[in-house]
């Protein structure tokens, strides 16, 4: 018994111990859930703006992404609770143009009630759809292309909100982003950042035309899922000759006579090969391909999404490799 009593005292010491480490950890936990509550909140519609918000704001910022890696910008509907992660954002970046046309409503009610929304693509100097003006040039909105892309044609008012398929608009959009960070927080040198990464995505631009220039100049005919590589024939030197699904969205609906002109253009021009979507059903591509003939492909990209892990297009830089890859792998041979 005097062993036992003996031994309380140095018990109790052990205990005080365990307990004061115990409170040292929750009061690190509660200093960083703090610090991580203090950071701006900047919410992005899709995966692809996500990875350039991200270079950008390093962890300087939260960023959360409303769109899913794999999902079709055009046909997303949001949850209430991304709903209210958009109402309640510092910052929301957003492709614009009508692109994101499920959320359309929604941005334009935050905005509204004050939170601010930054549309990337009418920043960048966006250029009519492919099929809609035989210019493919920097020019802006000179030309008159109101009526060219049917239905959903008429809700991006001619302009082609596909501008992530050109790196060097999205380098553009990367100093536009910090410039707007800057608005919200000064304190915080966003530009250095935004500015090594625009050098990344124009050298990215670089390598992706050195890689494409395996394909001979009568060869540099894109027939694409819907006008999502616009940009990218504009960059590169391509030109689209035919889409499946006529205008800028895929819910556009084409008729058996524009899928029968589609078979015909193809034919006409020479093409074996027709652009899928990684984020888009291939089936009405197939049954195209199959119409043409049998020496026809059906090559996948990455356009409304970056890939998984591990599929080589996690990043917009990634992407672009593994587009401008492809392309070079099916119309240099």
């Amino acid at each position: 018994k005097t062993k036992l009593r003996n031994g309380l005292p140095a018990l109790f010491v052990v205990l005080a111990l365990i307990a004061a480490a115990c409170g040292t950890d929750d009061d690190a936990r509660t200093d960083e859930a703090a610090a991580e509550e203090a950071l701006s909140k900047i919410v992005v519609t899709t995966s692809i703006w996500s990875d350039v918000v991200q270079n950008v704001v390093g962890e300087d910022a939260n960023v959360e992404t409303i769109i899913p890696i794999g999902a079709d910008a055009h046909d997303f509907a949001p949850s209430s609770q991304q709903v209210a992660t958009i109402q309640t954002a510092d910052l929301v970046v957003a492709k614009g143009l009508g692109l994101e046309e499920g959320l359309e409503d929604v941005l334009e009610a935050a905005e509204s009630e004050g939170v601010r929304v930054l549309e990337v693509a009418p920043l960048v100097e966006p250029i009519p759809f492919a099929l809609g003006d035989d210019d493919h040039g920097h020019d802006g909105d000179d030309g008159d292309h109101s009526d060219e892309e049917g239905e959903h044609g008429d809700a991006h008012d001619g302009d082609d909100p596909h501008v992530w398929m050109d790196p060097d608009r999205v380098a553009r959009a990367a100093i536009e982003i910090a410039e707007a960070l800057n608005a919200l927080d000064a304190s915080i040198d966003w530009m250095t950042r935004a500015e090594a990464y625009a050098e990344e995505l124009r050298a990215t631009g670089v390598e992706a035309q050195q890689m494409l220039s395996v394909v001979a100049e009568d060869q540099r005919k894109l027939v694409t899922n819907h006008e999502a590589l616009g940009y990218f024939a504009d960059r590169f030197e391509f030109e689209v000759v035919g889409v499946v699904f006529p205008g800028g969205s895929t819910l556009s609906d084409p008729s058996s006579a524009e899928l029968s002109e589609l078979v015909e253009t193809m034919e006409d021009e020479g093409v074996s090969t027709i652009f899928g979507e990684t984020s888009s059903p291939s089936a009405l591509a197939d049954a195209v391909a199959a119409e043409v003939g049998d020496d026809v492909e059906v090559v996948e990209l990455y356009t409304e999404s970056l890939g998984e892990p591990g599929s080589g297009a996690e990043s917009v830089i990634g992407m672009t490799i593994t587009n401008a890859e492809r392309v070079a792998a099916s119309l240099g041979g």
